[in-house]
């Protein structure tokens, strides 16, 4: 059993309606799928797997080694009783965005920048694209959902590399700890020989499986919110092994900051005077939200609601 897999080499033909009642259902279901024949080339795919790889041995592989996950996992080792270790998750990142608003590009590999640049237009034209289809399947004007991200500005684009290097103990930490994504919609460019991805379906933890050239989808906290709960976030993490040094880019299309969310009016449908389905969740400013996830991340999202419900009544 693993998440969906679409097909979407004929969305722009005569099998749009099929591609897009398979997106709906899947967004309905899991909340997470893949897609393949995606139009982002498998050519530039292999030249970011290897860019990635290059860069993480010439400038991360030394300092992961040094920190903090590794520390606290080789002194557990060394005691009688090794503990699981909480808190900590056995990941080396970086922010691409972050690079690139302070020109703070590697010099090696050389190609990385343009490789990586490249990468980031074809993924950002492929969401708005999915945002678009998305609109449509929820009965939304197409551009409903680029506009409510974008909240009179301009989305908030983050993308950012993972690597997981192998781990001696992969019982005692996780990869990455269970969780929702903050955002709105990520694409994910995953590994294709390491597997790791693991998303909650039904009570039961599944495998992501790597497909080769194929390009993993999750709906985040934002999307659930808009939907007013047609769609929800899924619970996802990622397990270490002991062989492969695991890869991903995930690439986050979010709100702006200033952006305010809230469950589209066509999806809370009022009849005469009284609303035949209640918005579930309140009107919030996204950059409010992100302030209490980044305390909350690993924790349940229900009460992060909550807290923007407390503050738009506080603001009232």
């Amino acid at each position: 059993m693993g998440v969906p897999v679409i097909d979407m080499k004929n969305i722009d033909g005569g099998d749009r309606e099929v591609i897009m009642a398979e997106i709906a259902k899947a967004c309905e279901s899991t909340g997470f799928f893949q897609l393949l024949n995606h139009g982002i080339e498998h050519e530039l795919m292999d030249r970011v797997k290897k860019v990635c790889s290059e860069h993480y041995k010439l400038n991360r592989e030394q300092s992961f080694n040094a920190s903090l996950p590794v520390r606290l996992l080789s002194n557990a080792l060394d005691s009688d009783n090794a503990d699981k270790i909480e808190n900590v998750d056995w990941e080396d990142v970086i922010q691409i965005h972050e690079m690139q608003e302070t020109n703070s590009w590697p010099s090696q590999p050389s190609d990385f920048k343009e490789t990586i640049q490249e990468f980031r237009n074809k993924i950002f034209s492929l969401t708005e694209k999915l945002l678009e289809v998305i609109s449509l399947n929820l009965g939304l004007e197409k551009e409903y959902l680029k506009e409510a991200f974008a909240g009179g500005e301009k989305p908030f684009f983050g993308t950012k590399v993972s690597h997981y290097p192998p781990c001696p103990r992969p019982d005692l930490i996780k990869g990455i700890r269970a969780h929702t994504d903050a955002g709105g919609l990520i694409l994910l460019y995953q590994d294709d020989q390491v597997s790791g991805l693991q998303v909650l379906d039904d009570g039961t933890w599944v495998d992501v499986q790597p497909i080769p050239y194929a390009i993993v989808v999750d709906i985040g906290d934002q999307l659930e919110a808009i939907t007013n709960g047609k769609y929800t976030s899924a619970w996802h993490r990622i397990l270490p092994t002991k062989n492969g040094n695991r890869f991903s880019v995930a690439s986050f299309y979010n709100p702006s900051y200033n952006a305010k969310v809230y469950p589209a009016s066509q999806l809370t449908a009022q009849t005469g005077d009284e609303l035949s389905v209640y918005p579930e969740y309140p009107e919030y400013l996204f950059g409010d939200y992100m302030q209490v996830y980044s305390h909350q991340k690993y924790e349940a999202k229900e009460p992060r609601f909550e807290a923007m419900r407390i503050v738009n009544v506080e603001c009232q």
